[in-house]
């Protein structure tokens, strides 16, 4: 990674490369400063669907703060180290035309949780989300790998939603959004608030 030393904040270019990136002593300066703000920006677009589902929708902010906290907790400077890092996670970024987001199913109890992850196979493809006036997307999911087996789903999921033009126009416009889920076992919709939405948008163009 190049030396960047006038580089002391966080660059958003709309392409996560290791250029881009904060060199580690940079980037332990800048979490000091603005560690508050980073849980505040992942708190903003952290959705609660239902009290055991959580959606993080995440942005190219979030996925390099990601990527820097990784490279900060394993000390990771070598060049094809931190090139694995990134193609984890820049994946997550959305493109302008979609959402994409971390699912999180959660149940403190560990029983329950394995009884509940076995009733809720597929719910991850039962996601969804639908703008006011519009038909309902639902999500893509796992498209690295598959995270569902017979017997169970994961605890972890990721997700993209694709939106029409119409959708997009619609959403920048002020349409009213709500979150989703249709599975037989797992239903509930929440509407997206204005704030937490007013972020989303900003991912679409």
């Amino acid at each position: 990674m190049k030396d960047h030393p006038d580089q002391d904040n966080m660059q958003l270019t709309g392409n996560i490369t290791r250029d881009s990136l904060m060199t580690l002593e940079a980037y332990s300066k800048y979490r000091k400063e603005h560690k508050a703000d980073i849980i505040a920006q992942r708190k903003l677009r952290s959705i609660a669907l239902g009290e055991h589902i959580t959606l993080q929708f995440e942005s190219e902010l979030t996925m390099r703060y990601q990527i820097q906290e990784m490279l900060r907790l394993e000390k990771i400077f070598e060049e094809d180290a931190i090139e694995a890092e990134i193609q984890t996670y820049a994946p997550l970024v959305p493109d302008g035309a979609n959402w994409k987001a971390t699912m999180m199913i959660e149940y403190p109890d560990a029983n329950e949780r394995k009884r509940e992850l076995a009733r809720l196979i597929g719910v991850e493809d039962r996601m969804l989300v639908e703008v006011e006036g519009q038909a309902r997307v639902y999500a893509i999911a796992d498209e690295d790998l598959d995270r569902e087996t017979e017997e169970k789903t994961s605890a972890v999921h990721f997700m993209r939603f694709e939106f029409t033009p119409a959708m997009v126009a619609a959403i920048k416009a002020g349409a009213g959004v709500t979150l989703g889920c249709d599975h037989g076992n797992y239903p509930a919709h929440v509407a997206i608030a204005a704030e937490p939405l007013a972020s989303l948008a900003g991912d679409l163009r």
